[in-house]
């Protein structure tokens, strides 16, 4: 939610900063807004609308030189979006240009002591409030403005990622982070500040991320200063070299980010399984499970905690890991178990699924299990995010960047994950045969090439799209391992699409959901052979009874479906508890044709962040 985007240096800010907005904008936003240091003045523009708006409105209104600058794309939460309400946001007196992402929580108090003092306010944020309490505190105490910043944020409750200048000090940028990502980019004689590293990536491969509670003073031509907000401490900052690369984060001919992302698929599991998964040799080796081992075998059970399309991929560990290991498994939407007073112990083992990282629910759950005594291991993509830094040991999926605001390749790498996690624990504990543990082994490997068969139902996929592209609901079906698949392909539908869709237990159906169905309501069945087969041919016939429309994801071959079904798309075989990395595939393309086919912004849907970094 909300990105940020800083220089300082001897380039032209302007350019930099509109390019890093752009590369942001998958975090989802509402409005965009820049400021730029000419070495006299600070030039400020802002407005409603997308990066493109932000870049026609100040070629009008403000001269875009100065080799400082800082710019936002919004989210709203405190006041509409709107011109106003558009970071950055500058102090009463002018001197002060500030860039928020988060929320403050105490605002409204804080804001009430500042009218009382004389401050106005143009906006409804409570942005505009932090930077005018920082101006309070500087002008008050007669401090400079890195100090002040920090006596500031120590009054402040909430979470936000912060980028402050003062004009009256123009060789240098303050930050600070508690609760949202915040990056800075080290090159030579400059330095850029982001939510991510992709604005700043072509400039330098030299990074520090700051942690929770750190503040720096970003200088020219002075070392770099971080110190700890609550005690003034200082701290080493810590460069790391950056993994991604500008390919990566380019559309590289597709349409759309979404597009290649679900294209990348069986490069990305291959990715994933790289180097931990020897078939032949019959070996997992994951240092994170293998470095823990005994807690997993001991744990009286495994708490899955996630957001979203990461919760879908717990669902699926679930039923992996207890078919696999025989561990009893629990899902839990972070949201929800940060809230709820749950039992935990020193028993338990929590996996925590974020393809971000930065998911601000499911960090408020770790550090709850965390304080409860249970070991914490964490399943995320972003290296060095903040979910990989507060759990004990973890996984990355190694997916590259994901632009694209509705997860596809994420849930795909995480159930890989976690797959190979379950299959690991079952042959520490003998619950699956030799036998049948080296068939899934070999099984998992064939993946990537049976996804891109699967991919190659596109023009399928594209044709039954254009059919049902104007529906206004639409029901999946899925059992077993594919009943998560059912809920992520309604999750992907309803997100990019704006159609209602649900997804539910094929069996579940008559408990409710077949009262909808009508020859105008289309139903996705996921229909392997594998599984509980027989059973949904039941369902199917349920529903062809009642005029439901049936597009049936079935395994290649298959004529029972098919003489029921008004269309079906035709998958290649694979084992029932590996089949989410097949049956997924066509629901990833159905929901992309339909949501162009509607006109919708594919990459960024309306409302939705790609980073949920506050509740």
């Amino acid at each position: 939610m909300c990105g940020i985007v800083g220089y300082i240096g001897y380039r032209e800010a302007y350019p930099i900063v509109i390019k890093g907005l752009k590369r942001l904008e998958y975090r989802g936003y509402d409005s965009a807004g820049v400021m730029l240091f000419d070495g006299t003045d600070l030039k400020v523009s802002k407005t409603k609308g997308k990066v493109s708006d932000l870049e026609e409105k100040s070629s009008k209104e403000i001269t875009t030189n100065g080799t400082i600058g800082i710019g936002h794309t919004r989210w709203a939460t405190h006041g509409v979006p709107n011109d106003v309400n558009s970071h950055p946001h500058l102090s009463n007196s002018g001197n002060l240009a500030i860039v928020h992402n988060g929320i403050i929580e105490n605002y409204e108090p804080l804001k009430k002591e500042l009218l009382k003092r004389g401050y106005t306010f143009t906006s409804d944020t409570d942005t505009e409030v932090l930077v005018n309490l920082i101006e309070d505190v500087q002008k008050k105490d007669n401090l400079k403005l890195g100090k002040a910043v920090q006596v500031a944020l120590n009054q402040v409750v909430g979470a936000y990622a912060i980028c402050v200048f003062d004009k009256q000090k123009p060789d240098e940028i303050v930050v600070a982070r508690l609760g949202s990502p915040l990056a800075i980019g080290v090159g030579e004689e400059e330095f850029f500040i982001a939510s991510d590293a992709s604005p700043f990536i072509e400039y330098t491969s030299n990074a520090i991320y700051l942690e929770d509670e750190e503040m720096a003073i970003v200088r020219l031509h002075k070392p770099l200063k971080i110190r700890k907000i609550k005690d003034d401490s200082l701290v080493d900052p810590y460069v790391q070299e950056l993994q991604m690369n500008l390919e990566q984060i380019e559309k590289g001919g597709y349409d759309h980010f979404m597009l290649k992302e679900i294209y990348e698929q069986p490069n990305v599991i291959k990715d994933t399984y790289r180097g931990r998964l020897h078939a032949n040799s019959g070996i997992i080796q994951m240092s994170g499970v293998e470095d823990n081992l005994e807690k997993f075998l001991h744990a009286d059970r495994i708490l899955i905690i996630a957001c979203g399309t990461s919760w879908h991929a717990g669902l699926v560990a679930e039923y992996v890991i207890e078919e696999f290991a025989r561990i009893p498994v629990e899902v839990e939407y972070a949201s929800e178990f940060r809230y709820r007073n749950p039992i935990i112990t020193n028993k338990d083992v929590v996996i925590a699924i974020s393809q971000s990282g930065e998911t601000a629910d499911t960090l408020a759950a770790i550090k709850l299990a965390k304080e409860k005594g249970a070991f914490v291991f964490g399943v995320c993509n972003v290296v060095g995010s903040s979910i990989s830094r507060e759990t004990h040991a973890g996984a990355y999926t190694h997916a590259g960047p994901e632009i694209g605001v509705a997860s596809t390749k994420a849930f795909t790498t995480q159930i890989t994950i976690l797959t190979m996690m379950a299959l690991r624990l079952a042959k520490a504990k003998g619950t699956l045969s030799n036998s049948d543990f080296f068939r899934y082994l070999q099984e998992l490997e064939l993946i990537p090439e049976k996804v891109q068969e699967a991919l190659n139902t596109n023009d399928i996929a594209k044709t039954i799209a254009s059919i049902y592209k104007d529906a206004t609901n639409c029901l999946y079906l899925g059992r077993g391992y594919n009943f998560p698949v059912a809920l992520e392909g309604a999750l992907k539908l309803k997100e990019i699409s704006y159609i209602h869709a649900e997804g539910y237990p094929a069996a579940e159906m008559k408990h409710g959901p077949i009262a909808l169905i009508d020859e105008k309501m289309p139903v996705v069945v996921i229909a392997p052979k594998q599984g509980h087969y027989d059973k949904v041919v039941s369902n199917i016939q349920e529903i062809k009874s009642r005029s439901g429309k049936i597009i049936a994801i079935v395994t290649k071959g298959d004529v029972q479906v098919k003489d029921l079904a008004d269309h079906v798309i035709e998958i290649p075989e694979t084992s029932d508890a590996l089949s989410p990395l097949i049956t997924t595939i066509p629901l990833q393309l159905l929901s992309y044709h339909i949501a162009v086919m509607r006109g919708c912004n594919v990459d960024q849907p309306r409302n939705l962040a790609k980073s949920v970094t506050v509740e």
